[in-house]
């Protein structure tokens, strides 16, 4: 076992491990007890009692944080030269479409969301092996295919986030950062676990949120009790 750091031991010191705490509480204390030296992303990590391996309990979905990320987004725009005034307007950091679809094919991923048209989808799709482990593929669902790049583009630089649950279960996604004030953060978690809530999967039988955690980067998990979501 590893041994635990002196910031270790004073940040567990600070709140009982074992103990479940209201979702405000529980911002209050992640933020005590982060001991980074530059400014951490507060993470939630739902556990959802789903079989991700069964396409009717697939969870994923997508959610405009009121208070955004804290985070630079990085957009791309493969779209056809008609559309990238629009995406350029808009923000977009690149935008164009066969040079890039070069340099993705070559390695290059320094992005963190892709945008794209439909009639654009056959060519991205060949990029598939190399977006999807990274999680950058464009997807309908998410918005991220659409005639409207401009607006999408937007709402990514604004705090737009999506979220899909993993092969064990479990949703992880970033609310925003320890400088935010409390406020902020609570009400960018409830806006995200209000929509977790919402896309409950009919076929999910039993208790649907089994668990819910928060934490900083490199912090400990605060244990959350779920009736706090909206209390």
């Amino acid at each position: 076992m590893a041994k635990l750091t002196k910031k270790r031991k004073e940040a567990l010191a600070k709140f009982d491990k074992n103990g479940t705490y209201p979702l405000s509480e529980a911002i209050n204390i992640v933020k005590q007890i982060s001991n980074t030296k530059f400014d951490s992303s507060v993470d939630i990590d739902v556990r959802l009692g789903v079989d991700p391996r069964k396409a009717n309990q697939m969870v994923r979905g997508t959610v405009m944080l009121p208070h955004g990320t804290g985070k630079t987004v990085r957009v791309l725009v493969l779209c056809t030269p008609d559309k990238e005034e629009e995406a350029k307007e808009a923000g977009a950091d690149y935008y164009g479409l066969d040079e890039y679809i070069q340099k993705i094919k070559e390695g290059w991923t320094d992005v963190d969301v892709v945008i794209t048209m439909p009639s654009i989808m056959p060519k991205v799709g060949a990029l598939g092996k190399i977006l999807g482990p990274r999680g950058l593929m464009p997807n309908p669902k998410t918005g991220t295919v659409t005639m409207e790049v401009g607006k999408a583009v937007v709402e990514a630089k604004a705090g737009k986030i999506d979220f899909k649950v993993d092969k064990f279960g479990i949703i992880h996604a970033a609310i925003g950062k320890t400088s935010f004030d409390d406020t902020k953060l609570l009400e960018n978690a409830r806006e995200l676990l209000q929509t977790i809530i919402k896309l409950k999967p009919t076929a999910a039988k039993g208790t649907y949120m089994k668990s819910l955690f928060m934490s900083s980067t490199m912090g400990p998990g605060i244990r959350v009790d779920q009736k706090s979501i909206t209390s």
